[in-house]
């Protein structure tokens, strides 16, 4: 930082600066503002620990505003650290910021002071994980990535044993690389050598990753355990809930976590018209995707007799052509609602509220859905 720069700082005297921080890999702009929207300094700082410790203490404690981005859970710790508010924006819902024509980093970090002046709740500030959950959280990314590639070389190895006119094997994923080599053609085998070897050493890393994941949930994040008890969601799915979510209590209603994943459908209503539109897709891509898969395991054949399965079989019938698709994601949004209500309750879950019967008691024949929806907004 400049030398004036500091000698301004330093001769403020009054408290209630506010700044705008618009964080970059290597180095961020940041804008100064006093209590009466005067620019007192603007400049950049390396985006590192150490050169952000040294400007902020030069500063009284102020409120510092941020985007939210890869840089922002560190920076903001370093900020409260440092005895100061921060704030990070969410910058999707701030249209002054990403629709601005002038756009740029000493605008952006101007923009972001202005705001943060006016009313933080204009930037819809978030509230960032801990770092320990930030750093459990990180073990679950690892091992998706290790779960993509290994998609990605499996069905590399399909196609191009298709392309010679012969199939692979239907098998799990586990099992491809020992089951595939017979089935691949001569011609292909040295090519695709490194790619099965690749696919095993995959399989012994996820086979890792589980173990390390499974033995943090039942040593740090005990709270799993209701979250276990629906069919469907395993460790994986509600380590990572309890990670993304880590409080609760942040949550009034049980109701809003649908909406905070994504879950909920937009809305585009004005006047006579209310068109219906999908979901909005906001929130934590990773956990969406993983109650998306336990909604489509107890849809499935395997899912085991429930209220909750009924009332989405039901759905998916009368929802027409993508009837089964609004149905998966409907009873992912149950489910993301039923267990914050169960991490929040402890209670036992049950399947069935209110005496249903199972489905073998009713010949396959569906409950009534007025009888369902109720009792499984009862037990969201």
């Amino acid at each position: 930082m400049k030398q004036n720069t500091i000698a301004v700082l330093e001769s403020k005297q009054e408290f209630g600066l506010t700044v705008g921080l618009d964080l970059g890999d290597r180095m961020s702009y940041y804008c100064v503002l006093d209590g009466a929207g005067q620019k007192q300094a603007e400049g950049k700082v390396a985006t590192q620990k150490v050169a952000l410790e040294q400007w902020l203490r030069q500063l009284r404690p102020s409120r510092v505003a941020m985007e939210a981005g890869t840089h922002s859970p560190w920076v903001s710790r370093v900020v409260q650290a440092c005895g100061s508010e921060a704030i990070v924006a969410d910058v999707r819902q701030v249209a002054a910021i990403w629709q601005n024509r002038r756009k740029s980093d000493r605008v952006d970090a101007e923009m972001l002071a202005r705001l943060a002046r006016a009313d933080r709740q204009l930037l819809h500030p978030i509230q960032h994980r801990g770092e320990r959950a930030q750093q459990d959280l990180a073990a679950i990314r690892a091992r998706d990535a290790l779960v993509r590639a290994r998609t990605l070389l499996i069905n590399t190895v399909r196609g191009l044993v298709k392309g010679l006119g012969q199939r692979v094997p239907r098998c799990s994923a586990e099992c491809f690389a020992r089951r595939v080599v017979e089935a691949v053609p001569r011609v292909l085998q040295q090519i695709l050598r490194p790619c099965l070897r690749a696919l095993e050493e995959l399989n012994r890393d996820i086979r890792g990753y589980d173990r390390k994941l499974n033995a943090v949930t039942r040593t740090r994040y005990r709270e799993t355990r209701f979250l276990r008890q629906v069919q469907g969601v395993g460790p994986l799915t509600s380590l990572a809930y309890v990670l993304t979510l880590e409080n609760p209590r942040r949550f009034a209603r049980s109701r809003t976590v649908g909406a905070y994943l994504g879950l909920t459908p937009r809305r585009d209503q004005s006047g006579d018209r209310d068109a219906q539109l999908g979901i909005s897709k906001a929130g934590n891509e990773y956990l969406r995707r993983l109650l998306v898969g336990s909604a489509q395991h107890l849809l499935g054949p395997f899912g085991r007799p429930c209220e909750l399965r009924q009332w989405g079989l039901h759905l998916a019938q009368r929802g027409g052509k993508n009837g089964k698709k609004r149905a998966v994601v409907a009873v992912a949004r149950k489910l993301a609602v039923l267990l914050h209500r169960l991490w929040i309750s402890h209670a036992k879950y049950e399947p069935w509220r209110r005496g249903s019967p199972p489905e073998s008691s009713t010949g396959g024949r569906l409950i009534p859905p007025p009888v369902l929806a109720e009792a499984v907004s009862a037990a969201a």
